[in-house]
């Protein structure tokens, strides 16, 4: 029997489901940033924990429910984020299963839910699961409070729980919200992630991450060094914890630890910086590469950035620490779309001028580009697809429209009552039954066949496949060969009134 604990942490993920046959061996499994800072946090505070991450040890809802029992906690934390700023919709089925299956083997044991999803919708959560509580916020000043409630069955102690959702009588009540951590007092209360508590050994890289390292993908790690975002893309859900748009960083000279111990104590080379806009503060930036590159780390970091934040001044430095990657959120070829949504103002040419530096600098670009936002139309998404095809970053992403739980997306869906997906792993890019909305000229179904064409194409292009070769190799090719022989089963996918085509750049 496991001695008694008291907080286990549990992170939800179905990669089955979310991912289908990607999940088996080309999707990467990625540490559990949160649960990992929360771990730390209560662990500071004088707690004992343990977290059970359940993508990666691939445990059934059951056994998860088994083991926190046999763990004897004061309190179950279930933290629902994902490997995407937009994935945390994603893991609310099995987060749901998770809580349903301890209270049917210890309807006494107190469960809490946090996370992105959660905080965007705190009541609907508490309403449609069986989780004792859910927090609305960040989560450590939540935790912190309910773990210091002498009896958690004793309703009228929950009032100085701050950010806290439980039910009075059978209804919903909020107590009230929980302070942002600010920025100095973050490598206080946040000092880093429990790294000793998760199953270091199986986390695995995306595969384009280590294309000059194809057979390579271990160990992994993420991280972050900065909280939320100053932007207001409407599709984002990312500030909903948060409360509103905003970038807080760590101090520099704190993140160094934590690249410290991933590199000396677990001898982790590639490693993915979880910020929304890590490419934005040039204080943060350059400070950090600069510590890096004294320590001589030969790490191969990717990261995200912005059309208009990447500048020629950051391009040299970030590749001398190691920034082998940088994810540009694109979203769309037209001019007209991007601005639809809030994506900022910048021009097509500067994309391509943009694109063009950071490859000229010696690091690769990952474009992600929107199929399907508001103003789409046929003609807009194959634009998308022709910018794609001729910048010819060496991965791109295409992803479809969806309203997200706590983007503006998410409430002009409610009040236009557009028909979203049913479950909420449906709201995962790549699932079966995924359904995006759809925009005032096409039909959802017609978007996702136009999205999964459009992969098609570009990954096949022969001016695509010959850049990859001539820069990572036959191995890589090969690779590749074997991912586009998979197509994902959809349920809604019909085939567009006008597919796409490939214009040769």
């Amino acid at each position: 029997m496991k001695s008694s604990l008291d907080l286990v942490i549990v992170s939800p993920g179905n990669n089955r489901v979310i991912y289908q046959d990607l999940a088996r061996e080309y999707a990467a499994v990625e540490p559990p940033v949160w649960a990992g800072l929360l771990a730390t946090f209560a662990r500071k505070k004088g707690y004992q924990v343990a977290i059970i991450d359940q993508e990666a040890q691939g445990l059934e809802p059951e056994i998860i429910a088994e083991q926190c029992i046999e763990y004897k906690p004061k309190l179950v934390a279930v933290v629902v984020y994902g490997q995407q700023p937009s994935a945390s919709t994603q893991n609310m089925t099995m987060a749901a299963s998770i809580c349903s299956e301890i209270k049917k083997l210890d309807p006494e044991l107190k469960t809490l839910m946090l996370g992105g999803h959660p905080s965007a919708l705190p009541e609907r959560t508490l309403n449609e699961s069986e989780s004792d509580f859910v927090c609305q916020g960040e989560g450590p000043m939540t935790l912190e409070g309910l773990l210091q409630v002498e009896n958690l069955e004793d309703e009228s102690l929950y009032s100085k729980v701050p950010g806290l959702w439980y039910r009075a009588g059978g209804f919903p009540t909020f107590t009230h919200p929980s302070p942002v951590i600010a920025q100095n007092d973050l490598a206080e209360v946040l000092p880093g992630v429990a790294w000793d508590l998760l199953p270091m050994d199986v986390y695995r890289a995306h595969n384009w991450h280590c294309f000059d390292h194809i057979d390579q993908r271990e160990p992994y790690a993420a991280l972050y060094t900065s909280l939320g975002c100053p932007f207001r893309c409407s599709f984002c859900c990312i500030n909903a914890p948060f409360g509103k748009p905003a970038l807080r960083c760590w101090d520099p000279d704190f993140v160094i630890t934590e690249l410290d111990l991933l590199a000396t104590k677990y001898q982790v080379k590639n490693i993915k910086i979880v910020d929304e806009m890590f490419v934005l503060n040039p204080g943060h930036v350059m400070r950090l590469c600069d510590l890096i590159i004294e320590r001589g780390y030969d790490f191969n970091f990717w990261a995200y950035a912005r059309v208009d934040t990447v500048k020629d001044h950051f391009l040299e430095k970030l590749k001398k620490a190691g920034f082998n990657w940088l994810c540009l959120g694109i979203e769309s070829g037209s001019k007209h779309v991007r601005d639809g949504v809030d994506k900022g103002r910048f021009q097509e040419e500067d994309i391509y001028t943009i694109v063009k530096k950071i490859q000229e600098a010696g690091i690769y670009v990952l474009g992600n580009f929107i199929l399907g936002l508001p103003d789409e139309n046929f003609a807009s998404m194959q634009a998308t697809l022709d910018m794609s095809v001729e910048l010819n970053c060496e991965w791109a992403n295409f992803y479809c429209g969806m309203a997200y739980p706590g983007s503006q997306l998410y409430n002009d869906a409610l009040e236009k009552e557009w028909v979203l997906p049913a479950q909420w792993h449906d709201f995962s890019q790549h699932s079966f039954e995924m359904l995006p909305l759809p925009s005032q000229h096409v039909p959802a179904e017609e978007i996702i066949a136009f999205r999964d064409m459009a992969w098609q194409m570009y990954f096949k292009n022969p001016r695509y496949v010959d850049s990859l070769r001539d820069k990572f190799g036959q191995a890589v090719v090969d690779h590749l060969t074997a991912l586009t022989e998979i197509t994902l089963p959809r349920k809604y996918a019909k085939p567009p009134g006008t597919p796409p085509r490939v214009i040769a750049a």
